[in-house]
Order: structure tokens, then C-alpha cells, then sequence
């Protein structure tokens, strides 16, 4: 009985938060199961009814992180834009929101470096961002650029966005500080857009 109202404290997301936080602030392979459970409180015993190992601890970051980032994505490509930016813009903006409104998980999604580590997120990596070149694609198409605009402009416009929060992302600056800053970062690179040939 005393297990199973451990287990019910002990959330799946609780889990998900502190092993995240520690994996950015220590790095994976200084981090064990142990260490995780002594960091919330509990034993390392109480992790594994949850998550089979690390490995599989730090997968379930990543796919949640992706999966959050998508939906966001899919989410604001149906609404109408707001504040006098282009459904573009607007798309452009949350993007930029989401890697500085929640840089630890940024940092496991993109800027991770260790060869292990990113076996499991290369193709989540590709999933979100075709997921943001297809809505980049589909507005082009809508306003009639060619087929090789629509082919090299997501890419384009994947790596500005990255290269902006990856630039502010270091000194933890959330996207409200920045936000006059990220507006004019991505209005200068749809000008660019607006004033094609």
C-alpha cells in the first residue's frame, strides 16, 4: 500500500521536469536513475515503475517536448493572426516563444551535442521541423510563390529562427523581454520575402 501512494505522488511528470533540468544543468551521462530520485525526494527504485532506464526517461522528454512544439505549431497555423503580423509572422513568433519560454526543453530539442543523445532526437528533429516547413510551404503557396521558393525558404527561415533563440536562449531571457527584438528579427526576414523579384 505504502508503494502504490509513493507511485501516485511520484507523476510521470514530476519525473519529466527534474530529469530534464538535470540533464541540461549536469548533462546525461552524469545523471543516473539514483541521482534523479535523490533530486526529488525518493528512491531510485520509485523511477523504474515509471521508466524502464535512463535511455527511456530521456526518449519520453524528447517525444514530449516535440509533440508540444507540433501541436503549438498546428494550433497557431488555424488561427487568425493578431497584432499586425502575417499568419507567417505569427507562426514565426510562437516558434521563437516556445525555445524561449521553455529553453531547458530548447536545449535537449536542438542544441544537445553528445553522439548518443542525439540518436534520439535526429528524427524528431526532422518530424517538427517538416511539420514547420509544410506550414511555411502552404502560406507561400498561398500567395504564389514559385516551387523553389516554397523548397529552400523553410530551411531559410528554420535555421534565422534557431540562430535568434539559440543567441538569447544562454542568458535564460524569456520571450516577453525579447519580444520587440524577435518581432523585428522576423520582419526583416519576411521583407526579404515580400520583396522578391
Amino acid at each position: 500500500m505504502a508503494r502504490r501512494a509513493v507511485e501516485r505522488e511520484l507523476s510521470r511528470e514530476r519525473i519529466l521536469e527534474a530529469a530534464r533540468h538535470l540533464f541540461i544543468t549536469k548533462g546525461y551521462r552524469a545523471i543516473s536513475m539514483r541521482s534523479i530520485g535523490q533530486h526529488l525526494g525518493y528512491s531510485h527504485g520509485s523511477l523504474y515503475y515509471h521508466f524502464k532506464e535512463k535511455a527511456e526517461l530521456f526518449y519520453a522528454i524528447v517525444m514530449k517536448d516535440f509533440n508540444d512544439l507540433n501541436d503549438l505549431l498546428l494550433e497557431v497555423s488555424v488561427k487568425p493572426p493578431c497584432d499586425g503580423v502575417s499568419k507567417l509572422e505569427q507562426l514565426m513568433l510562437e516558434f521563437v516563444r516556445f525555445g524561449l519560454d521553455n529553453p531547458y526543453q530548447y536545449e535537449i530539442m536542438f542544441m544537445i551535442r553528445d553522439e548518443e543523445l542525439l540518436s534520439y532526437c535526429r528524427s524528431e528533429q526532422g518530424r517538427c521541423f517538416e511539420m514547420f516547413a509544410m506550414l511555411v510551404r502552404q502560406y507561400l503557396l498561398e500567395e504564389n510563390y514559385s516551387e523553389e521558393e516554397r523548397r529552400t525558404v523553410p530551411l531559410t527561415l528554420f535555421l534565422s529562427l534557431h540562430g535568434f533563440i539559440s543567441y538569447y536562449i544562454q542568458d535564460r531571457i524569456g520571450f516577453d523581454e525579447i519580444k520587440p527584438a524577435a518581432l523585428t528579427h522576423i520582419k526583416v526576414l519576411c521583407r526579404s520575402l515580400y520583396s522578391r523579384v
